[in-house]
């Protein structure tokens, strides 16, 4: 329930009750506006409650833009205020130090603007919407409001509300051969009761049944997972645009949009694996190797992005910066550096014409090259820019890098628990992280058969270098390459020893495992950007830490022959994925049913 208390009596010709009806108010009206503070506190504290200048003119959209948007505790236009119950106690604090009596009519006349300038200054996250062409107002006089009247004729809403349903920044595919028409679809999901969530999942269920044509092998099974693939991605547009569309923003939509696009993606590269292999080609190492590049792109951007959050400001970023803001006013470097780093949209578009026309594997060749040049273009960009930095990270971003680590128990016992404090800027942290890794592959892919207590040794040095490496504080300018470092160790050893077992599903059980490690791996971003923390650190210790889990696999190879490591990857990979799971699960149903503050994932940049 939401209620709406409009400070006076309504205007004469008005719509604005109308309006508010409309948007799912319960209007309420008092004669004069003091007499709005003590209706206030009639209105229930866990309701969204709206304060409403009667004298407001303005479209209908801009409304429901102030009004209905659940990501904001507060949000405001001229003459409109609405407040969810998080920021009611402060609404309420600044209706009651409102004076009465003689000389306080300029607090009351516009009451809504007085109180919304009290909440700016207690704190409480007030979103001030910006209309942009639409009209949102108060109207004095009637030769003001005549006239905005004419403002809000000149301006069709709805219009308006379909062109920003699309996002402001996106791909070149996704802007000129997508959104012309899904952001009509959104419309049409909208006014047919259809939920962005009910999109998202028709966008899923497509996917997999595209993979599930792709691994039939055919040319006409390749033809028409190709036309799926793309007929999800249009459905995968959509459900932002109708979130947008019909601001239906929630905790739960977010994790679903984001988690559902990297399953999509991992399930068509399996079922183009098994498709070639009925066809005799296997490439399940292409495909867990596409995987592991596609997953350490987002880690690289994950982290880069949590790592930008500075004392006092980023400060200044050096010449790359100046040298991208001078590229991005020039039209054609614009689309020409959005389509180099293969968005999805790009990556998707590119996948489904390569299955049609071609095979599986040169699909995952082209799939292996293109994301190759992407990721050194973006992460030699990203590296110069944290080069001249000289900000200093808060507390919150290194705290937000060691969670992305993934380390467990026994780092934590190298370490002694916790971490040191180290010197600001030292390079310490990616060196040590980088050996990490490096030592570890270097010596699995030089050895003919690395599935040998050596390699659990080797494992076990690279476990104190990664110790190392989350000693102290990560707040250096490229502490953020830590948590690629170790995903790029754990992924590719264990592809490694699979592809070395030889033996038969090896491969496969290991694409299972690394997908159920990767999903925990988004999780923990996704619950970070939510704003809701990591993972407990008991799920954490359960999975092992990036370097417990090393040490299990390379045990398990060691210990075992070709066919029971097989069996043992399988039921590692079961576990895991049940564990990690259930945990994520209960979290963003929990998460959603005790109203955490709504999001909305605009997507990943690859």
């Amino acid at each position: 329930m939401s209620t709406a208390i409009l400070t006076g009596p309504p205007v004469a010709g008005s719509s604005l009750e109308t309006d508010l009806r409309t948007l799912g108010f319960d209007v309420r009206t008092v004669s004069e506006p003091t007499g709005a503070t003590e209706l206030l506190a009639e209105v229930p504290a866990q309701e969204r409650v709206a304060l409403v200048d009667p004298r407001f003119v303005g479209h209908l959209h801009a409304l429901r833009l102030a009004l209905t948007d659940p990501r904001f505790p507060a949000a405001a236009v001229p003459g409109v205020l609405t407040v969810q119950p998080e920021a009611r106690a402060a609404l309420d604090r600044a209706a009651g130090r409102i004076p009465v009596g003689a000389g306080t009519a300029h607090l009351t006349d516009v009451l809504t603007d007085t109180l919304t300038e009290a909440l700016d200054r207690a704190d409480v996250g007030l979103h001030h919407v910006e209309p942009g062409s639409l009209v949102a107002t108060i109207a004095l006089t009637p030769a003001q409001r005549e006239e905005a009247r004419e403002a809000v004729a000149a301006v069709d809403d709805e219009a308006v509300r379909l062109r920003t349903a699309v996002k402001s920044r996106d791909g070149f595919f996704t802007t000129f051969f997508i959104s012309p028409y899904s952001r009509y679809l959104a419309r049409w999901c909208a006014r047919r009761g259809l939920t962005p969530n009910q999109v998202t999942t028709a966008s899923l269920l497509t996917a997999l049944i595209a993979a599930g044509c792709a691994a039939t092998g055919t040319r006409g099974g390749f033809i028409a997972a190709g036309v799926l693939l793309l007929l999800s991605f249009v459905l995968d547009c959509t459900d932002g645009q109708l979130a947008r569309y019909s601001l239906q923003y929630s905790t739960l939509g977010a994790w679903l949009d984001a988690t559902f696009d990297r399953a999509k993606e991992y399930a068509y590269y399996a079922g183009l694996a098994l498709g070639a292999a009925r066809g005799g080609d296997d490439v399940w190492a292409l495909a867990l190797g596409a995987m592991i590049l596609q997953t350490c792109r987002h880690v690289v951007d994950f982290a880069f992005n949590e790592a930008s959050d500075f004392e006092g400001g980023a400060g200044n970023a050096g010449p790359a910066v100046a040298l991208s803001d001078r590229l991005d006013r020039v039209g054609w470097t614009v689309w020409a550096r959005r389509m180099i780093v293969l968005p999805i949209g790009e990556r998707w578009a590119m996948i489904a014409v390569l299955t049609a026309l071609t095979t599986p594997r040169i699909v995952f060749y082209v799939l292996l090259i293109g994301c190759a040049l992407a990721a050194c273009y973006t992460t030699a960009g990203r590296v110069l820019r944290s080069r001249a930095r000289r900000a200093r990270r808060t507390d919150r971003a290194a705290r937000a890098l060691a969670d992305l680590a993934d380390y467990g128990p026994l780092v934590e016992l190298l370490t002694g628990g916790g971490r040191g404090r180290g010197r600001t800027g030292s390079f310490l942290a990616p060196v040590m992280a980088f050996l990490s890794s490096a030592v570890l592959l270097v010596w699995v892919i030089s050895q003919p058969d690395p599935a040998s207590w050596l390699t659990v040794g080797v494992a076990a040095c690279s476990a104190l270098l990664a110790a190392a490496a989350v000693s102290r504080p990560l707040k250096g300018a490229l502490d953020w390459l830590v948590p690629p470092f170790f995903r790029v160790g754990e992924y590719v050893t264990v592809l490694v020893l699979a592809a070395r077992s030889d033996a038969h599903g090896a491969l496969p059980a290991a694409f299972g495992l690394v997908a159920a490690v990767a999903y925990h791996h988004y999780d923990t971003v996704y619950r970070i950007r939510g704003g809701t923390g990591a993972p407990p650190r008991w799920l954490v210790r359960a999975t092992g830490g990036h370097e417990g889990r090393i040490l299990v696999v390379t045990i398990l190879a060691a210990l075992l022959p070709a066919t029971g490591f097989t069996i043992a990857l399988t039921a590692l990979a079961v576990v895991l994925a049940l564990l990690v799971l259930a945990e994520s699960i209960r979290f963003w149903v929990a998460a959603h049913k005790h109203g955490a503050p709504a999001v909305h994932d605009e997507g990943e940049p690859a």
